[in-house]
């Protein structure tokens, strides 16, 4: 692989800012300092460009299926959209089907390798408890996965009872294993989905009403305290209430090993959206909130009292009785209409892998809520510390992999599916003025975004096998 010389750049880290220099050789960060040269290397000149790692979607659902239909975007549509966005890692979940959880994880792994066009890993969901679950899990060190997925909600599907969580806790911290909770409450849920349905109440708000903020608010204080008496960390994915961002600094200011994630959609959308004619659109578990919310959770980003910002990306056609067009050939798949006439049939789940990074910037760092660095540590250095990445991922040091975006600062867009290259009908943020998009994009040194081409190719990715007991940040 060729050398490439990266001249003239601001280089973004968690801590600062600074102008430097990068030598890429063999994929890998070779130099970073001042009037670096090297006459057998290619020179990109990033004069007035901002040079970022690349970002790490620590919550993707790829190739999921739900209800009678499929997420939209599969292994390489969604990472090759996560590329556009400047995302050149993910992470993935293994369902639990088997009951062995190694071939869980393989079957995974056969599945998405042929196809990733970035690098990924894989969560481990456990919905099923038992002796024999428990006697695994130390195996599935073997497999390169770390993190153990589990839900309060999902009654007889994919809900763990709280002494089974803690149970996995008490072996997860045993063997450097990270516990991911979906925080909600299940009971308080299926009464209010059989009331619901019994009085006629069907339209979309009503995915909200039966979905409470206090339920989300009351199991994240839970789930911290079982990770208090379990002595083990846990990471909180998908924080969408303001409750939820106080418990979160609540169990951390007593030294509670607990981390939290929020997504894009908790900063933006509201339950009002779900009434719009639309409202389908806007569907995903746990729902959108309120302004104050909202509000909250960008608080909570502008002071650090939240670790990572995901997506949680799970697309679903809108109107999936309409082909689009995706690489030149028309794609059609069930989507969001399968529930026009019954909430509770609605595939739940939102696109927005390639929107993370573009609409975090300007509503971000743009207008002012968060700093640029700031950016970097919950888009790609705090996720890499986090999931067992750090340093090969999530940092632009010398021995690090070249994953890196080139960001122009001052492009101007509105965007929208054009952009997004995200495989579905729809985007949240249609229309939307942007300032500041990836110009280039390298996945370990190449070159696979260059503006509005697609360099790379379908099964490029590697799978990152991570080390246990990794950060607690």
């Amino acid at each position: 692989m060729k050398r490439t010389l990266i001249k003239n750049g601001q280089l973004i880290t968690p801590e600062e800012t600074l102008q430097v220099d990068l030598l890429i050789d063999s994929g890998k960060v070779a130099r970073v300092g001042k009037g670096l040269t090297d006459t057998n290397a290619e020179v990109i000149d990033a004069a007035g460009k901002y040079i970022l790692p690349g970002g790490i979607d620590p919550h993707v659902h790829l190739d999921l299926a739900m209800f009678d239909t499929v997420s939209s975007d599969d292994h390489y549509t969604g990472t090759k959209a996560a590329a556009f966005g400047g995302t050149t890692t993910v992470i993935d979940f293994v369902e639990d089907k088997d009951p062995d959880l190694l071939k869980n994880i393989a079957d995974r792994r056969a599945l998405a390798d042929p196809k990733v066009a970035v690098d990924y890993s894989l969560h481990l969901n456990i919905t099923h408890f038992n002796d024999y679950v428990a006697e695994q899990i130390p195996s599935v060190l073997e497999s390169g996965v770390t993190t153990l997925k589990v839900f309060t909600a999902y009654n007889h599907r994919l809900r763990l009872q709280d002494g089974e969580i803690f149970q996995l806790m008490l072996i997860a911290a045993e063997y450097g294993l990270l516990t991911m909770m979906h925080a909600e409450n299940g009971d308080v849920i299926e009464v209010l989905v059989e009331d619901a349905l019994s009085a006629g109440h069907k339209k979309p708000i009503w995915h909200a009403h039966t979905r409470p903020a206090w339920g989300a608010v009351e199991a994240v204080l839970r789930g911290a305290a079982l990770a208090a008496q379990a002595e083990a960390p846990l990471y909180i994915v998908h924080l969408n209430t303001a409750g939820g961002v106080d418990q979160l600094v609540y169990a951390r200011d007593r030294g509670v090993p607990v981390m939290g994630e929020t997504c894009p959609p908790y900063l933006f959308f509201t339950e009002e959206d779900l009434k719009r004619p639309d409202g389908a659109k806007w569907i995903c578990s746990p729902p959108v909130r309120t302004a104050a919310d909202n509000e909250r959770i960008w608080q909570g980003l502008t002071d650090s009292s939240i670790q990572t910002i995901g997506t949680d990306h799970c697309p679903f056609f809108y109107d999936g009785t309409k082909a689009i067009e995706y690489e030149g050939k028309p794609v059609r798949i069930p989507g969001k209409e399968l529930g026009k006439d019954d909430f509770t049939k609605i595939p739940n789940g939102l696109p927005g892998v390639g929107d993370r990074l573009p609409v975090l910037w300007t509503e971000g760092v743009v207008k002012g809520r968060i700093t640029p660095n700031q950016f970097v540590a919950y888009t790609s250095a705090n996720p890499a510390r986090i999931f067992g990445l750090y340093p090969r991922k999530g940092c632009l040091e010398p021995g690090s992999d070249a994953d890196l975006v080139i960001w122009d600062p001052d492009k101007k867009l509105t965007y929208g599916v054009a952009y997004s290259h995200q495989r579905t009908d729809y985007n949240l943020y249609e229309g939307w003025e942007l300032q500041g998009f990836p110009e280039k994009v390298f996945l370990r040194g190449k070159l696979i975004v260059d503006g509005d081409q697609w360099l790379g190719k379908r099964g490029q990715g590697q799978f990152l096998e991570r080390e246990p007991f990794a950060e607690v940040i």
